[in-house]
């Protein structure tokens, strides 16, 4: 993909960041079909060069596999969507934080990437352990990938007041490296998390900062550090 092409498709995802993560997939699924479909009219337009054909074909290529990571995103999120919700099950948060950075240890440091964690209390939960522990990962996953090597990522857990009913807010920051593809399996993997997380009951927005990127996970309604659901409180 050429700079202007990568600039211009980058400008299109952030615009279409206020769309839901399925509508973004859809919308950024539409440039490579445009391009695959004006790349084959060219190639019968005219009589061409074998290297001319050949290098038709590249992008062809090129396209359908940005086209193919699109897909893919696209399933799961449905699959995400018309899953058949879990048990619930009460479990620490920041406990289970621990062991998915724990898992995603070697990944950090082969791009020597520091992690700090800032979490307050145990952040006891009561939801599905299993799925919330496939987000984190998958969250946290994308976010190493994205981040600058020899770069800090600092997340913070912490109760929310601000909401209605007490939860959790889960914020991770990141130095962003150098700007690459929106169409990169860690960016797509980001917005297949964002689904996730929305289809679990969470609210989640990302925002660009002077020193890099920021996510911020407002999860649903728990109990509180001291066990006490918020109803139990009142």
């Amino acid at each position: 993909m050429s700079a202007g092409t990568r600039i211009a498709a980058a400008e299109a995802l952030l615009q279409s960041r206020a769309r839901s993560p399925l509508g973004q997939l859809l919308h950024a699924l539409n440039q490579p079909l445009t391009g695959l479909q004006c790349s084959m009219e060219v190639a019968l337009a005219a009589p061409r060069t074998v290297e001319q054909y050949r290098q038709g074909l590249r992008d062809g290529l090129e396209l359908t596999s940005r086209m193919r990571s699109l897909v893919e995103a696209i399933r799961e999120v449905v699959d995400g969507q018309e899953r058949t919700p879990g048990g619930l099950e009460v479990f620490e948060l920041a406990s289970l934080l621990r062991d998915t950075l724990r898992d995603l240890g070697p990944v950090a440091e082969q791009k020597r990437i520091r992690i700090t964690v800032n979490a307050q209390g145990s952040a006891t939960v009561r939801a599905e352990r299993r799925r919330w522990a496939v987000l984190l990962f998958q969250s946290l996953e994308a976010v190493i990938s994205l981040a600058a090597a020899a770069s800090e990522v600092t997340i913070t857990l912490q109760e929310d007041f601000a909401a209605e009913c007490m939860g959790m807010s889960l914020r991770i920051h990141w130095c962003r490296d150098r700007p690459g593809s929106p169409f990169s399996r860690a960016e797509l993997a980001l917005l297949v998390a964002e689904a996730g997380w929305e289809a679990a009951g969470a609210k989640w927005w990302r925002e660009r900062k002077d020193d890099g990127e920021m996510v911020n996970v407002r999860l649903a309604p728990t109990i509180g550090s001291s066990g006490k659901s918020p109803a139990a409180n009142g």
